[in-house]
């Protein structure tokens, strides 16, 4: 065999650390509990990590290795620059970082989300902060009406009810 398709290296198969996950130019702002379950989240992964250590390995365990190398990494920056949001001093009369927001759009349907960190934003009601829904109900009060700005049509929502978790 060649030994021009052997990649070699001095440190070994742990040796390849993969390049950062890309970090979001905007203020980490966190929810108390955004903020718990980026802690937890490490932990489990330096758990996995240590076990991994533990045991003799192969390839496959090296590139798992470097996987969560790679995201522990990540989650130690994001850690480090959170600024976590005290609900209890928020303005609790308008939309902002770990408000729940009920709206209505023009069809008459409400539908709930939660305002959080971007790390903690889901596919489905925890919009991060600087999404553009976010962005059109920052500031806002029950009772207003905002305007979502999406690529297929701006989408008129009122805001029907706001809520914010015990602190």
């Amino acid at each position: 065999m060649s030994r021009a398709f052997v990649k070699e290296n001095e440190d070994g198969p742990s040796g390849d650390a993969l390049p950062d996950l890309p970090i979001s130019p905007h203020p980490n702002y966190v929810t108390p509990s955004g903020l718990a379950q980026l802690e937890a989240r490490r932990a489990a992964l330096q758990a996995e990590r240590h076990k991994l250590d533990a045991a003799d390995g192969d390839l496959v365990q090296a590139s798992h290795i470097a996987r969560l190398d790679q995201e522990i990494r990540y989650l130690d920056v994001r850690i480090a620059s959170a600024i976590p949001i005290d609900l209890k001093a928020t303005d609790r009369s308008q939309v902002a970082v770990g408000a729940h927001v009920t709206v209505r759009d023009a069809g008459g349907q409400t539908h709930l989300y939660r305002i959080v960190g971007e790390d903690e934003a889901d596919a489905e009601n925890l919009i991060s902060w600087v999404s553009p829904l976010a962005k059109a109900m920052m500031g806002a009060r029950a009772g207003d009406h905002v305007v979502w700005q999406r690529p297929r049509g701006d989408l008129e929502l009122d805001i029907v009810k706001l809520a914010y978790p015990e602190a």
